[in-house]
């Protein structure tokens, strides 16, 4: 297994295993920004119908050949567009997955707003948000304390100008309940993933399993939660 799997694999557990929690029956699942499939080919393999929006034909191309090498093209389906369109492309859906949407949209409470219209009641909807203190922290350990210094604003932009917003837990709870959520669960993603040497899984044999094993473990306690790099919400209609 190579260090990104291992990287990968350890970075996206805790968001797998809530998702497979919620996930007891055959749903239609709508994936925003689902890009070239990294959970959407997964769920159509567990039986799922998956409906990829994204605004990439690239992303939507690979997509279209992850899932034909994995055999599940009939419960796959891409259509290019945002958030924004949804209402316009999709139909109801029992599960959404908005996974690093947030961040990037002109207006996120509008997003979330759209996404519980598109939700059937009842449906779950699958939040994962960049975190803000996670952020100021890794820019800091790296050197950058300007763009540390900034990012404790969160009006600021992203280092590097390109426009960007983060999150702590409360102001995406608070948004969520704006739109009209009730939030069910939440999860600290990527506690330690980020900050582990990537030499240290290549060499130590069994690191990344007991780095897994840490990442479930503190996923939800809440005295970990600001080291997280993402925050998970499940929420439902």
């Amino acid at each position: 297994m190579s260090e990104s799997v291992r990287r990968g694999t350890a970075r996206t557990v805790v968001v797998w295993d809530a998702l497979l929690e919620a996930l007891d029956e055959r749903a239609r699942i709508v994936d925003i920004g689902g890009g070239t499939g990294g959970f959407a080919v997964r769920l159509a393999g567990l039986g799922h119908t998956v409906t990829v929006v994204d605004p990439s034909p690239d992303a939507l191309a690979a997509l279209g050949r992850r899932a034909a090498e994995s055999d599940v093209r009939d419960r796959i389906t891409g259509i290019q567009g945002d958030v924004d369109g949804l209402l316009d492309i999709v139909e109801e859906a029992d599960v959404v997955l908005c996974h690093g949407v947030l961040e990037v949209v002109d207006d996120p409470a509008a997003a979330l707003a759209t996404i519980h219209r598109v939700l059937r009641p009842g449906g779950a909807l699958s939040l994962l948000v960049a975190q803000r203190h996670a952020a100021v922290l890794a820019r800091a350990m790296a050197g950058h304390f300007q763009q540390a210094l900034a990012l404790l604003d969160r009006s600021s932009p992203a280092a590097g100008g390109r426009s960007s917003s983060r999150f702590t837990h409360d102001e995406a709870a608070d948004l969520l309940a704006g739109a009209g959520f009730t939030v069910d669960a939440v999860h600290g993603v990527r506690v330690f993933a980020d900050l582990v040497p990537g030499s240290l899984l290549d060499l130590e044999p069994g690191a990344t399993t007991a780095l897994v094993e840490l990442e479930r473990a503190v996923a939800t306690r809440p005295e970990y939660l600001p080291l997280a790099a993402q925050v998970h919400l499940l929420a439902h209609r």
